[in-house]
């Protein structure tokens, strides 16, 4: 679907995701604005803009993902240019908002990086936020400036009931750890069928052990739901206790496949049918393997900027 939006509205990307910036321009019935974003000799970024943007109301689309700093460094430095051009209003659009698992203190003297991250968004010029779903939700609280927190949980389930229809009587959604259980709770209820819920003990960052597994999953179709997965310690550890303890099956999700260091290894090596994620982080060629299957946000996020821009409610899209 293409939605129609005014002539004073402007979309630009940096370099994270391309394909899914060219893609929500393209629903939007617009071309990407006219942008280099390129690095000198010496690694720093280089943005330079080709086109007017006085007054315009200007989106930048750009995950924070692998390499975090480098695509958190464009974006401030593209917010920076369109605030200096007398851009009307930025809208940074950050499908994948990074640094977002450091949202407190969870030890003597750790950062809060998450709130770092929203200051300096701001101070480089930011009037807005649009993301999706935030590892911690209160991050919006974070900012004096509007933040929109999309759901990718509907377009997670409409993957699962297209697929599976009156199949999913068989299936029980499981959470890989409390943290998770009411964002499972809610993916169950969409699918209208039993939750579960795995708990694990986390002896240090990006080690996880499993420790007891809170319902009935034996001679079940299972879905582990998260929302993102990093090292895929987390759910293919979950995955292969679930397949001891009886489930038959075991399919994954989630919205953001960071997917760093052994993650594919991980997942292709385990107990997981298919992985199911979104587009909120660009995909190499790499990591695309058969267990892995993407759906897009674009059209999601092309609605959300068409109502932002047009002063419309999104509640709609939390549907």
């Amino acid at each position: 679907m293409i939605y129609s939006t005014g002539s004073n509205i402007k979309v630009f990307a940096c370099n994270s995701n391309r394909d899914l910036a060219e893609s929500i321009a393209k629903k939007l019935g617009l071309k990407l604005g006219d942008a280099e974003v390129e690095k000198f000799s010496d690694g720093e970024i280089s943005v330079k803009i080709n086109e007017t943007i006085r007054g315009a109301d200007v989106f930048i689309i750009q995950s924070t993902s692998y390499p975090v700093n480098d695509n958190l460094m464009e974006l401030l430095i593209m917010i920076d240019a369109m605030k200096r051009a007398s851009a009307g209003r930025i809208t940074a659009v950050m499908p994948y908002y990074g640094y977002a698992r450091q949202d407190r203190k969870a030890r003597a003297r750790d950062p809060i990086s998450a709130k770092l991250v929203a200051n300096i968004l701001t101070s480089a010029g930011a009037n807005r936020v649009l993301t999706m779903d935030l590892h911690c939700a209160q991050i919006q609280g974070f900012f004096d400036i509007p933040v929109d927190n999309l759901v990718g949980s509907p377009l997670l389930t409409n993957f699962y009931i297209n697929k599976y229809g009156d199949d999913l009587k068989n299936f029980v959604a499981v959470s890989p750890d409390l943290g998770s259980v009411t964002r499972t709770r809610t993916f169950a209820e969409r699918l209208n069928i039993p939750l579960a819920i795995i708990d694990k003990r986390r002896p240090k960052a990006n080690v996880s052990e499993i420790m007891n597994i809170i319902g009935d999953v034996k001679g079940k179709k299972v879905i582990l739901v998260d929302d993102m997965i990093d090292t895929a310690g987390t759910i293919t550890n979950a995955a292969n206790a679930l397949k001891e303890r009886g489930a038959v099956e075991v399919d994954a999700c989630c919205t953001h496949a960071v997917l760093s260091g052994p993650a594919i290894q991980r997942i292709q090596d385990s107990a997981i049918t298919e992985l199911l994620v979104l587009d909120t982080i660009e995909l190499p060629a790499d990591k695309k393997i058969d267990k892995i299957t993407s759906v897009s946000v674009d059209d999601l996020f092309a609605n959300a900027i068409k109502c932002i821009h047009e002063g419309v409610s999104i509640s709609q899209l939390f549907d």
